[in-house]
């Protein structure tokens, strides 16, 4: 079975949105790494909008199903990082920065 992309992995988890202010978090930017390796493990770093996030938790298990789905992913591995420091202004796509009013 072939194993996804990271295009793959990211479109995947472009659906996974953030309750709270109801932005995907691949448009945030909080999707900082992807790795897949040849067994079919996927490996992804990701941060939270803040430390403090409420559904910090949640968003990291909504992730870990919409990877878990695609064909050839044997095991999903989310890393919580903190740096670099999440930057909306920097990290986020125009979509995003429209939807928070960012400018």
């Amino acid at each position: 079975m072939p194993l996804p992309k990271k295009e793959d992995v990211l479109e995947a988890l472009k659906p996974v949105r953030d309750p709270e202010i109801q932005v995907g978090i691949v448009d945030l930017g909080l999707i900082y790494d992807i790795d897949i390796e040849p067994d079919g493990l996927v490996q992804i770093k990701m941060t939270l909008t803040t430390p403090a996030c409420p559904y910090g938790e949640m968003l990291i298990n909504m992730a870990h199903r919409a990877v878990q789905v695609l064909d050839g992913v044997t095991e999903v591995r989310i890393a919580l990082v903190w740096e670099p420091v999440w930057d909306p202004k920097e990290m986020a796509s125009e979509e995003a920065k429209d939807s928070l009013g960012i400018w």
